[in-house]
């Protein structure tokens, strides 16, 4: 799917419609310091393995992807929530 690098959308900063630049979202280092992180290693230590089973083939063929949108004049992120897509190309609107 193609997607505008520009959008006009609603700011709710501005409190009016502006122009947004899109990119895509992408996910932050995860954290192995993180109390689930660290509960879950202590489970899988000695007899007995995994707390739940290990997923062997997925079942999705396609995975969601986010957008990110900044304001141009503000600067505010909104990040619109993710669809299914194969593939996604942002491209330079043609006017």
């Amino acid at each position: 799917m193609k997607v505008p690098n520009v959008i006009v959308t609603y700011c709710p900063r501005c409190r009016r419609y502006t122009e947004h630049s899109v990119s895509l979202y992408k996910k932050g280092k995860e954290r192995g310091t993180a109390w689930g992180v660290r509960k879950h290693e202590e489970e899988k230590k000695g007899y007995g393995g995994q707390k739940y089973p290990e997923l062997k083939r997925t079942a999705k063929t396609t995975k969601k992807l986010t957008l990110k949108l900044k304001c141009r004049e503000c600067g505010y992120t909104i990040v619109k929530e993710g669809m299914r897509l194969k593939r996604i190309e942002i491209v330079e609107k043609v006017k």
